[in-house]
């Protein structure tokens, strides 16, 4: 079982930036994919970004241009760098990994964009 833990949420003006960072239990390298996840109130949780293993990394056209998902094998751990931050980007930002068909997800972290 995979263990992710994320961090690096909070509060930032518009136009402002933030990393998160998700730590996992063990290599990335066994994982299949790692991506990023957020859920507004009142919304259903959306994809943001996904880093599959070996492969290129996947965005949602919201984010285009102004996330960024990157990976450190040694500290495994995956980054969401977020420039440009809107008001609309407010949620709460999930780290989920993917291995052998199985799902496993942090508890969260709080970005929060203020205009």
């Amino acid at each position: 079982q995979v263990q992710v833990v994320e961090s690096g949420g909070g509060l930032v003006q518009a136009g402002g930036s933030l990393r998160l960072s998700c730590v996992a239990s063990e290599s990335i390298l066994n994982i299949n994919a790692m991506g990023w996840y957020r859920q507004a109130p009142g919304k259903q949780r959306e994809l943001v970004a996904i880093m599959p293993a070996g492969g290129v990394a996947i965005y949602d056209d919201s984010v285009k241009g102004r996330f960024t998902i990157s990976r450190d094998i040694f500290k495994k751990t995956v980054y969401l760098q977020m420039n440009s931050l809107k008001p609309e980007d407010t949620a709460v930002y999930y780290c989920k990994a993917r291995k052998f068909g199985n799902d496993y997800w942090g508890q969260g972290t709080q970005v929060t964009v203020s205009s």
